[in-house]
């Protein structure tokens, strides 16, 4: 038994040596070198915008000072592309509370933007000395206003007309994935958060008094999303990652004690006290919320504890993606 041991350990030594070289020369040994931009620039909707102030459409963080004035704080609860910069080690000048000299990041996002806004964001940008680099990662969010405009316009006989549509939008927004990616940026694409989990939806079940509105919006959701990803389907994984934002509200709205939240069915903003969601802070929620324990901010947009959770994907998407 003990004679055998050299041998073995003599065989081992020869296969380990042996799979060392085989790895060495795949690649031609070549290290992976991690992406890493210089910048961060933002397209889409709201889900993605920072106004002047440093307002967010989510549940925006006041702070008190020791006379107790409480004072907007736009880092704190930071949305999802907040996070993504924030981790490459970039801000954005809305919100750039420590006096970065000249952060070269950019929001060309727009509240209320649809797809079809998408093409004068970008041009905006081109408009610049800078266009896109190699070394530019570039984000695009967009499509909730598409599905919900869409949705407003049915009447009981035109789903397949209106299925028709958002698919094209899908189709559209990934067009725009490709120009970016032709013209040199790394993109990261989002598909659309599915509004059928959200207060609107149970607001328009209850007005029905069935499912079907949730049913028709969970339908729209992902019709425009199959859009987007057929569209992208050519692209490489070099030029484009996607970012799947549908798959995780759905997961935080069914399990929702995973995120750390207690409710995913209603807003945590007060309608009393913030008419609109650009206006709501955490001295304006209703009682028992607080700026993570709710998915959802209003009727239609996450909360900002539903943007930790969709910054911390958009990084693991980026930095995991092959750029």
């Amino acid at each position: 038994m003990t004679s055998l041991a050299p041998a073995r350990r003599r065989t081992l030594s020869a296969l380990l040596l042996g799979a060392a070289a085989l790895l060495a020369s795949c690649g031609g040994g070549d290290p992976i070198v991690p992406f890493e931009p210089v910048r961060v620039l933002a397209f889409g909707d709201e889900n993605s915008v920072l106004t002047p102030e440093g307002r967010k459409y989510t549940v925006n963080t006041l702070i008190a000072d020791d006379q107790g004035v409480k004072t907007l704080n736009c880092q704190n609860g930071g949305i999802w592309v907040q996070r993504l910069a924030a981790d490459f080690g970039f801000v954005f000048p809305q919100c750039n509370p420590d006096n970065v000299a000249n952060p070269p990041s950019r929001i060309y996002a727009t509240a209320g933007a649809k797809v079809a806004d998408l093409e004068a964001q970008i041009r905006q940008h081109l408009d610049t000395p800078d266009g896109f680099a190699q070394k530019d990662l570039v984000t695009l969010l967009v499509g909730q206003h598409d599905v919900l405009e869409q949705y407003a316009l049915y009447d009981g006989n035109n789903a397949g007309l209106l299925l028709d549509r958002v698919y094209q939008a899908g189709l559209t927004l990934a067009a725009q994935v490709k120009r970016i990616a032709d013209a040199g940026g790394k993109v990261l694409v989002s598909t659309v958060p599915d509004l059928a989990y959200s207060p609107f939806a149970v607001a328009e079940n209850a007005a029905a008094g069935n499912n079907m509105p949730a049913a028709l919006l969970a339908a729209l959701t992902a019709k425009f999303n199959e859009g987007l990803r057929v569209g992208i389907a050519g692209e490489s994984g070099a030029e484009v990652a996607i970012m799947l934002t549908n798959e995780l509200i759905e997961t935080m709205a069914k399990f929702p004690a995973s995120y750390g939240m207690s409710n995913v069915i209603a807003a945590a903003c007060d309608k009393t006290l913030a008419p609109t969601v650009d206006q709501c802070t955490t001295d304006t929620l209703v009682t028992g919320a607080t700026a993570n324990n709710h998915l959802w901010a209003d009727d239609t947009h996450i909360s900002a504890g539903a943007h930790l959770y969709l910054g911390s994907l958009a990084v693991t998407r980026a930095r995991g993606n092959p750029f």
